[in-house]
This record gives C-alpha cells, structure tokens and sequence, in this order.
C-alpha cells in the first residue's frame, strides 16, 4: 500500500515516515501543496494524509484541485484546527476523514486501514503494532490517548 503524506513541520514528518514504513506502508513525503500536487497527480496512492496548513499551496485547495480533476483517492486531513467549522469546511472540501493533531500513531493506523477497505489485510492491518507511538506522540504534543497536553 502507497501513502502520500503532506506535512510541512519536519519532525512530524519524519515521524510519521518512519512509522507509517516501519507499519508496512510505501510512504513518499511532500512539504509543501505544490509538491505534493505533483506527486499526487503523477502517482496512484492508497490514501493521501494532508496537513491544512502547508506552504505555497494550502491542504484544502489542494484537496478542491484533486477532486475537480475527478481524483477519488482517499484523503485524510492531519491538522491542529479542531473547531467544528474547520472540520465541516474540509470534509466539504472532500476530505474522507479528519483527524485533529495532535493524535494518536494506533488511532492514525485505524483510520488509514478503514479508508482502504474495512476488511483490509496486509500493510498496515489490525496486528501491526505501532512501534513510534510513543515517539510521534511527543512530536506532536500528545499525551496517551491522543489528547493535548495541558500547557
């Protein structure tokens, strides 16, 4: 299984690189809307997870771009926007699924397996055990269970 991740904040980035490949997934990274416009367009992907907030191109018209050109490829915003307004404006947009940073790798994982087929196996599947949990957690400022830390 091949996942786009579009995220402009490098350690998160590579966080989640590292955990998705170490998961079972083929895993290419773009930094920016532009970037990943053309690694989206040039390439078949089982799931694109999108940050909103990117340089040069923002995530939701990046998203609006894919699904006029008829793109059906499922898309997962990654974001820290956790009001309901922004979550409504991205589903809108056409985004699949929506998951509020920070959050939980176990969490992430489900989501992506449930954009690829219910009864997915294979890369990814329910038995994999997310080894940067921990990890991306801290990057993202996550306490256990995928909540914020109060600061």
């Amino acid at each position: 299984m091949r996942l786009l991740v579009v995220e402009d904040e490098r350690g998160i980035a590579g966080a989640l690189r590292q955990g998705l490949r170490e998961s079972g997934y083929a895993v290419d990274l773009a930094r920016d809307g532009m970037q990943a416009r053309d690694y989206a367009l040039a390439t078949s992907y089982d799931v694109i997870l999108l940050d909103v907030l990117l340089p040069k191109l923002d995530g939701l018209s990046l998203l609006r771009q894919l699904r006029k050109r008829g793109m059906t490829t499922p898309v997962l915003l990654l974001t820290a926007q956790d009001a309901v307004d922004h979550r409504v404006t991205g589903l809108d947009a056409g985004a699949d699924d929506y998951l509020v940073k920070p959050f939980s790798f176990s969490e992430l994982l489900a989501r992506i397996r449930a954009l690829i087929s219910p009864n997915a196996s294979g890369a990814g599947n329910s038995t994999a055990k997310p080894t940067l949990s921990t990890s991306i957690s801290a990057i993202c400022g996550a306490s256990s269970g995928g909540r914020p830390n109060p600061r």
